[in-house]
């Protein structure tokens, strides 16, 4: 039988001379005494590798808040038609018919055409050759981790454009759309009121944008969007002591939409955190359908080309996009509502 032998002992000055650290462990920094006794091998061999890559730490929700529609190429702008009606005297008594009458109103139809802007957005990613050969080594795609890397850039990039827009660019979003109509909630924060005061906060801001559409059915608000600190409040407050339910809870059953028969979505983002008047916090109250709002893949993300470098000894990968900025089609469908 074959013997291992001249693995060497752990004797006291070893230890005491192996002290040391690495950040995150209590691994032993080996000196000459230890290698010569064969502690490297051990250590070497008796390390336990963690298989979890620990990506960094992220969220988008621009798919949750609004309509995404893909297609459409590569363009400058997008377009969208929209028709008023017109009447000669209005719809009133002007139409009704007198004895001997040789007149009729005549009905008019106006044309108009919106445009928004679009615009590319574009990247690479550069892998070495070398860093390529390592990839048998590690069991890790390098390639792979760039393209994940990609595509958390795209989101964080479209969640800006959805919800801020460009400001260089020109371009608003959802939060900060100058088409929108602003106001202020009254009776002060969230943080100091009785959840029926909260509801009528709510009420109120989903009537005025339904009186401001005509009350048209379809026009009813369906999407609140509110910052963390005020959605974590109604989430985890309870309507009374002894209760289960919480204002959250309370809010979505009694609200205007649910007794209209119409359901309302009530969610957080980071993005109206300081968003209102004076940097004060502001909700955001609209209809999240894409009749009245949307954005537009015009050409989703994808990897367009990839090459030899040879003087930079890599290959270089572009990807690009194409997008629209946020499509608002009808801005009385939309107001904010600021010092919650």
């Amino acid at each position: 039988m074959k013997r291992f032998q001249n693995v060497g002992t752990f004797d006291a000055g070893v230890i005491a001379s192996s002290g040391g650290a690495v950040p995150g462990g209590n691994a032993m920094a080996m000196d000459a005494a230890g290698v010569a006794s064969g502690m490297a091998f051990l250590t070497s061999e008796l390390e336990k590798r963690d298989s979890l890559l620990r990506k960094p730490l992220t969220s988008v929700t621009y798919p949750r808040d609004i309509v995404v529609k893909s297609g459409g190429g590569w363009v400058d702008y997008v377009s969208a038609q929209a028709v008023g009606y017109g009447i000669t005297g209005g719809s009133g008594s002007s139409l009704v018919q007198a004895g001997g009458s040789n007149g009729l109103p005549i009905v008019q139809a106006n044309l108009e055409k919106g445009l928004y802007k679009a615009h590319t957005f574009a990247a690479a990613l550069r892998v070495m050759w070398v860093d390529m050969q390592k990839d048998r080594y590690t069991g890790r795609s390098l390639d792979q981790l760039l393209q994940d890397g990609m595509r958390v850039t795209y989101d964080k990039h479209m969640d800006q454009n959805v919800y801020t827009g460009m400001e260089e660019y020109g371009s608003t979003g959802l939060i900060n759309n100058p088409d929108v109509t602003e106001t202020s909630v009254t009776g002060g924060t969230w943080a100091a009121k009785t959840k029926e005061q909260i509801l009528a906060d709510i009420n109120i801001a989903v009537t005025e944008v339904w009186a401001a559409a005509e009350y048209d059915e379809d026009a009813m608000p369906n999407h609140i969007l509110l910052p963390y600190e005020q959605y974590t409040y109604i989430m985890n407050t309870m309507v009374t002591e002894l209760a289960t339910e919480t204002i959250l809870d309370y809010v979505l059953k009694n609200n205007a939409a649910a007794k209209n028969g119409k359901s309302l979505y009530i969610g957080p983002t980071r993005w109206c955190k300081g968003a209102g008047t004076g940097g004060t916090d502001r909700m955001v109250v609209y209809v999240n359908h894409e009749r009245f709002l949307q954005v537009e893949e015009l050409v989703p993300l994808a990897r367009v080309m990839s090459q030899p470098n040879a003087a930079g000894f890599c290959y270089d990968t572009a990807y690009a996009a194409n997008l629209s900025e946020v499509e608002l089609f009808y801005p009385q469908t939309m107001m904010y509502f600021d010092g919650i």
